[in-house]
């Protein structure tokens, strides 16, 4: 099992994001292929069988020198920098392959359904948030699921690699996952040395939530991101509730310098403006912007936040495109 060592420091420093990230869903989607489904995500999976149906490798999960553990490998050292040609594509043979594997699955199994599961993740983490009000970091940290367990100081995530990590001060960034749903938890990513860790935990839709989850999926997301790359589709889907360059790479589980490019390409285009209010910036949609959105939305998303008072998914009983990840930049977030 991991187990994650907390200092006093670190509960001042755990904190709730809706998402890791659309890499990092997509990533986890690529190892649920290659498993058995239950109820929840059959009907995902045969619509994800249909679009892969010329590359059923993928649907086996893929290829054993790839596998979840490699593409979150992948995704991690990118954070750190990968070696690059010209157009940002690494280098290495294998990490690229492996891209183009994580690319396609971003495609066919996360993107047409993206705008849905982020609503359901949002309304998961305000849910969580909920329960870190009322109870505290430890009944937070002692309900994420029922095989992660809170024996303080330390967090045991059991069926994972025997590790331990310590968090020394740079406290726990807890982030729900809908496509996790064949471990109760994974650490996805070591940031910056002085920065925090992310631990996604599973937080899989009941059959009733799947319904709407996997309901007329959505393949604008993909169309949007054929034309302005899937970062930056995802960034004008995320902006049209203004925010700061912060809260902006938050909801896409990116660096905040690499959702400071993002935009610096949006705003040249005229589909975002940004205008500082002290120290901090705010985006918003341009009436271009807007326009183009509409253009590659005609179905609204799912009311997922009516979900909200829900028992967060996985709790213990009794208590209350981004672009093709072949195109990673050296800093870490794809390159659009």
């Amino acid at each position: 099992m991991q187990r994650i060592h907390f200092t006093p420091a670190d509960f001042a420093r755990v904190r709730l994001k809706a998402t890791a990230g659309p890499l990092v869903e997509s990533a986890f989607a690529y190892g649920l292929l290659g498993r058995g489904v239950g109820t929840p995500f059959a009907r995902w999976r045969g619509q994800v069988g249909e679009r892969l149906a010329r590359s059923p490798l993928l649907l086996t999960g893929g290829s054993a020198a790839t596998g979840l553990d490699g593409l979150l490998d992948l995704i991690e050292r990118s954070g750190r920098g990968v070696s690059t040609d010209g157009r940002g594509v690494p280098t290495r043979p294998g990490p690229s392959a492996a891209a183009g594997d994580l690319s396609l699955v971003w495609r066919a199994a996360v993107a047409p359904y993206w705008e849905h599961v982020l609503g359901y993740l949002e309304a998961e983490c305000e849910a969580r948030g909920r329960v870190l009000m009322t109870g505290g970091v430890e009944l937070l940290l002692s309900t994420l699921h029922s095989k992660i367990s809170w024996r303080a100081p330390v967090l045991e995530i059991h069926e994972g690699p025997d590790e331990d990590i310590r968090l020394e001060g740079r406290g726990l960034v807890l982030a729900p996952s809908v496509f996790l749903a064949h471990r109760p938890g994974r650490v996805t990513r070591r940031l910056v040395e002085n920065g925090g860790i992310v631990l996604a935990f599973a937080a899989p839709p009941d059959p009733r939530q799947a319904a709407a989850l996997w309901d007329e999926p959505d393949d604008s997301g993909a169309s949007l991101g054929a034309l302005v790359g899937q970062t930056r589709a995802a960034a004008l889907h995320a902006l049209r509730s203004s925010c700061t360059t912060t809260q902006l790479a938050d909801r896409l589980g990116i660096s905040a310098a690499g959702a400071s490019q993002h935009t610096a390409v949006l705003r040249r285009a005229g589909l975002i403006t940004t205008r500082r209010i002290r120290n901090t910036v705010l985006h918003t949609l341009t009436p271009l912007g807007m326009a183009l959105l509409r253009g590659m939305s005609p179905r609204p998303a799912a009311p997922a936040r009516a979900q909200a008072h829900r028992r967060p998914a996985g709790a213990v009983q009794g208590h209350r495109a981004p672009r093709p990840l072949t195109e990673l930049s050296v800093r870490g977030t794809p390159a659009a």
